[in-house]
């Protein structure tokens, strides 16, 4: 009957996401058309996920560890469980922001208009697709746009509860060579209220409690730091995770 019961609440927040999206398309379509207007599109995203979560009784709780700059370019780095991660970041993340995700998302109904445009698609079996993306990605945070990367790569679909798994380097990578700032977020409970997709367990309304932590000064690392910021950003992840 629970399972019941969540998979009835998923077919409600798919409606939910999918009316908002129509509403809202006419302004996107708009928005997306300059890139000049690229902050309205933001702006509209962040609302559209406030409508969402409203309607759908999935609410998202932030804890900062020290407050962000809001005129600050960052990479936030954060574990992928849910779909649900998208949504709270077009919350947690201000002013101009995109996210750098799976090329794949250029084929799903709703999110393949920002990835044509705002947001960054890689193809990591592409040499030349990553490339180009981590190019595009670097001159985004120059020019002071802040970037969402999810650096165990995607969601895994072997592991439930899941588990944390290893990050890719070019993140870290990139915050060093742009001497960006790059910030930690723990998402500890989303796949909770929406594993993956939810197409298996279903979904159910909650507040999910998202750590976001002291960002990390990167102008004075080089290159060979990476690894060593990579461990320490997976550590941060990982203990806020356990922990709660």
């Amino acid at each position: 009957m629970i399972l019941l019961l969540r998979h009835i609440h998923r077919f409600y927040v798919i409606v939910v996401i999918l009316f908002f999206f129509i509403l809202f398309y006419p302004f996107y379509w708009f928005a997306s058309r300059k890139s000049s207007r690229y902050p309205f599109l933001n702006l509209l995203r962040t609302a559209n996920s406030w409508f969402s979560s409203l309607f759908s009784g999935i609410y998202f709780r932030f804890h900062y560890e020290s407050p962000l700059k809001k005129d600050q370019a960052y990479v936030f780095a954060a574990n992928h469980s849910s779909n649900l991660d998208i949504m709270l970041f077009c919350q947690l993340a201000k002013g101009a922001y995109s996210f750098l995700g799976k090329a794949e998302l250029l084929k799903n109904p709703v999110l393949k208009l920002f990835f044509q445009t705002i947001d960054i698609p890689l193809d990591r079996a592409s040499k030349m697709s990553a490339f180009r993306a981590f190019k595009r990605a670097g001159e985004q945070l120059h020019a002071g746009r802040s970037l969402i990367i999810f650096p165990e790569g995607g969601i895994s679909g072997t592991h439930y509860p899941p588990t944390l798994e290893p990050f890719k380097n070019g993140p870290f990578r990139m915050a060093i060579e742009t001497g960006t700032p790059i910030v930690a977020v723990s998402i500890s409970d989303a796949w909770k209220l929406m594993w993956d997709d939810g197409a298996k367990y279903g979904t159910r309304p909650g507040i999910c409690d998202i750590y976001v932590h002291s960002p990390i000064v990167t102008e004075n690392m080089v290159a060979d730091d990476a690894e060593m910021l990579k461990e320490r950003i997976f550590e941060l992840i990982k203990h806020k995770i356990v922990q709660k």
